[in-house]
């Protein structure tokens, strides 16, 4: 089958949707941090997001080694990291702009694995869309948002991982025909167990049990969005276009979440956006069309214009 170029309108709208709503749940997983510790919340997210869907959903037609690969990939390693990495320093704001280098991951190892190719739409709406994200991270840096080296690295190789996720769904999507829904239903079970292992020693024993146990409804709120929304929604469909297109024009897409959680943060959290995040969104989302668009563009470029008669 030939590769698909460009993404269908239905399916352009689905991925901005998703990853906007990934940039959206940026705003619960703050709320949450304020009762229960990163690796207890995260042990919550994917429990609820495999109870009780496992009863509704058939496991995937693949060998479970490939469904706890991903489960490890995307939910202890993904997010066990990510959070583990704003608990030692790093700010949930930059940690979001930092973690896109899965996009780069994502692509390197689709080329190395999958055989891949880079197209020049795809090299050229990334290049323009780093340029967005260097601006954003770099106004937070300079207003005084630091992290400590381990912080910024463990979000770094959570980025890794979650490229290693990407690759695993495709793979799975295209060899076994899995279904991506329940791929991630059934990956679900198995971050939570080591997640709360690692809680209970890390983050203070009955203290950690208690603080779930104390928590509020806004904070029991917060998960259920995230294990529903971020993780059912949002991975299902993100492993599923995957799985419909190349690497390369999908994950881009990820360098629109930090743009989403700006802006949900000015709304819902009261955060302000200066002229140059505004600009940094703006130079992003030009790369995105690029890499959208950009194949349609090289393609007339590269087309003599029709004779004309006489």
């Amino acid at each position: 089958m030939k590769a698909r170029t460009s993404l269908t309108p239905v399916d352009l709208a689905w991925i901005v949707a998703v990853v906007a709503f990934w940039g959206f749940s940026f705003v619960p997983i703050r709320v949450a941090l304020n009762e229960v510790p990163p690796f207890a919340l995260a042990a919550l997210r994917f429990f609820f997001a495999a109870v009780p869907a496992l009863f509704f959903v058939r496991k995937p037609a693949m060998p479970w080694r490939d469904v706890a690969a991903y489960g490890l990939a995307i939910g202890l390693f993904q997010f066990g990291l990510l959070f583990l990495g704003i608990k030692l320093g790093m700010p949930v704001g930059l940690a979001s702009l930092v973690i896109q280098v899965q996009v780069f991951f994502t692509i390197a190892l689709a080329v190395l694995v999958t055989g891949d190719r880079l197209t020049r739409a795809s090299i050229a709406g990334a290049a323009i869309a780093v340029v967005g994200i260097v601006a954003l991270a770099g106004y937070k840096l300079l207003q005084g948002m630091s992290s400590t080296l381990l912080g910024f690295a463990l979000v770094i190789v959570a980025g890794f991982a979650w490229a290693c996720g990407n690759i695993v769904a495709r793979n799975a999507a295209s060899k076994y025909k899995a279904d991506m829904l329940s791929l991630v239903v059934w990956s679900s079970l198995v971050p939570p167990l080591p997640l709360a292992l690692l809680s209970y020693t890390l983050e203070g024993g009955n203290a950690m049990i208690a603080s779930v146990v104390n928590a509020s409804w806004l904070m029991w709120g917060c998960v259920f969005l995230m294990a529903w929304g971020a993780t059912l929604f949002g991975f299902g469909s993100w492993a599923a276009l995957l799985h419909r297109y190349p690497v390369g024009l999908v994950a881009p897409f990820g360098l629109l979440i930090p743009v989403s959680g700006l802006i949900c943060g000015a709304v819902f959290l009261g955060e302000r956006l200066h002229a140059v995040q505004w600009l940094g969104v703006a130079i992003v989302l030009a790369g995105l069309v690029v890499n959208v668009f950009g194949a349609r563009w090289f393609a007339a470029l590269r087309t003599p214009p029709a004779a004309t008669s006489r």
